[in-house]
């Protein structure tokens, strides 16, 4: 098989397991959440060993540096060798995950996030059941 020099940036980001599907990956490119080289770009926009992408997910954002193509999705550990991250990127995304845990500590647990368990689900349905 031929040696990749290119690749869709949609298409790495997904085989480097950023998304979780190729169409998440175009949505996040086509939103503005990537950039290559400090410039926006569409989905179709290739990317080659040397670039310099940014992702922004969730509240959380990395700065990586491309250092191979790989068109399949494979296991997380080869994934990671896909791309090198800068110290100060993963020491700042560290910092604001400490911070969401800091925070999320504090609050009351009926204040956090979570799913409703099943009493709670039941409780839904009913009070929907008597509204409608």
């Amino acid at each position: 098989m031929a040696e990749l020099s290119e690749i869709r940036i949609d298409k790495w980001l997904w085989a480097a397991r950023f998304f979780k599907t190729r169409a998440l990956a175009a949505d996040a490119v086509k939103g503005g959440k990537v950039h290559v080289n400090g410039q926006r770009c569409k989905p179709g926009r290739d990317v080659k060993p040397g670039d310099i992408i940014t992702v922004s997910k969730d509240q959380y954002t990395w700065e990586i540096q491309v250092t191979d193509l790989n068109k399949q999705r494979r296991p997380a550990q080869e994934a990671a060798t896909l791309y090198r991250e800068d110290e100060a990127s993963a020491a700042k995304r560290q910092r604001q995950m400490e911070l969401h845990k800091q925070q999320q500590a504090f609050l009351h647990p009926s204040e956090r996030e979570r799913k409703p368990n099943k009493k709670q689900r039941r409780q839904i349905h009913r009070f929907k059941q008597d509204a409608g």
